[in-house]
């Protein structure tokens, strides 16, 4: 419960402005509550009692923040701050460069070292509570089985994407529980091994290999890491086609079930090893109608022991035998789980010289800037 709490998971609004935008809810909502609480006005709209608030939000361009002066704490140092969309790393180092942003919060492994490198620029990065995976769908016979998902995980060339694809923006790691959390497990037991993955293969009944597709979301580093994949499948006789597509198109078609395999990340909701347990080997009804639909599911593994010890560990009170428990499910995805943990993120930011004050958190909700200045 209390790490819980140190997410943004509840906060403080005005519940008689709230309530003013409420509206109806349809019929058919599941939840059959008289109104929506003011969700959907909450989405751009502002009741809330933090250090600043929120003066505007157009999707994919702009979020403007203003100091709030009725906060109750210390005032932030900033009267404004403005978020702009730019989605390409290139375009933000070079209007860090320029000074048309003082930080660039999403830069690839190039763009990151050149800023690095500028005397007028500074750096900073976190380790990241978010780890990288690579998911094959149970519902296909051939990544069903179980030589084949251990074959698998020798074909990904850890190496190479480690020194190349995410330089300075992630470290490989292989258990779904990053670095820092309780029971966090750091083993690396796999390497590419084409001639391991080839007799496994073989055990399986494909010396040949077969032919598989892979929805990839058309960002970086997930698309080199996936042509990257592609080309050490192929090593081993395994054809892999690469369907590429934006976020919504591919996180949909993953979410439905209807994928082969999946590239994609998992960040933790709140800092508690149950927030990716619950995700990783929780599946408590494997069915198309299930309606908790962890990643498990989406990959229709059918977990029921698992998914046992995972509320066990939930609610175990001693943290050295929860951390143990984590440990023995950590194991079980390492060896016999539908999923290749390939990394875990690195966040990086470049900022202007004259920025101060900016630290990256673990997690996506803890990059305060309150305590953010300009000299």
């Amino acid at each position: 419960m209390l790490n819980c709490l140190t997410a943004t998971v509840a906060s403080v609004v005005d519940k008689k402005l709230v309530l003013e935008h409420a509206k109806p809810v349809e019929p058919s909502d599941a939840y059959k509550y008289d109104n929506d609480f003011g969700n959907e006005w909450l989405k751009t709209g502002y009741a809330g009692s933090g250090p600043f608030k929120l003066r505007e939000w157009r999707a994919n361009e702009v979020v403007v923040l203003e100091r709030n002066d009725n906060f109750y704490g210390e005032q932030a140092k900033l009267a404004r701050v403005i978020y702009r969309h730019m989605k390409e790393s290139s375009g933000q180092r070079l209007a860090l460069e320029a000074g048309d942003v003082d930080v660039a919060r999403n830069l690839e492994p190039g763009d990151y070292e050149a800023v690095s490198k500028n005397a007028d620029l500074s750096t900073t990065s976190a380790a990241k509570g978010t780890v990288y995976y690579i998911s094959l769908n149970q519902k296909n016979e051939d990544l069903a089985k179980p030589e084949v998902r251990e074959a698998f995980k020798y074909l990904v060339d850890y190496d190479a994407i480690g020194a190349t694809l995410i330089k300075g923006i992630g470290e490989i790691h292989q258990t779904f529980l990053p670095k820092g959390v309780l029971g966090a497990l750091d083993e690396n037991p796999y390497k590419l091994d084409v001639a391991k993955a080839k007799e496994l293969l073989a055990k399986a009944g494909y010396p040949d290999g077969f032919s598989v597709t892979m929805d990839v979301r058309n960002t970086q580093p997930v698309t080199g890491i996936s042509e990257s994949f592609q080309q050490t499948l192929g090593q081993a006789g395994v054809k892999l086609e690469i369907i590429p597509g934006d976020g919504k198109q591919t996180l949909t078609k993953y979410r439905a079930r209807n994928h082969d395999m999946y590239i994609g990340q998992w960040g933790m909701d709140y800092f508690d090893p149950h927030s990716n347990a619950d995700t990783f080997t929780n599946n408590p009804d494997n069915s198309d109608e299930g309606t908790n639909k962890t990643l498990a599911w989406r990959n229709a593994w059918d977990v029921p022991e698992l998914s046992k010890k995972t509320a066990e560990a939930l609610l175990e009170r001693d943290s050295t035998k929860r951390a143990e428990i984590y440990k023995e499910l950590q194991k079980t995805v390492l060896e016999d789980s539908p999923f290749v943990i390939i990394f875990q993120q690195t966040e990086v930011a470049g900022l202007r010289s004259n920025v101060k004050g900016l630290k990256l958190g673990p997690s996506f909700d803890t990059n305060f800037v309150w305590n953010v200045s300009k000299e």
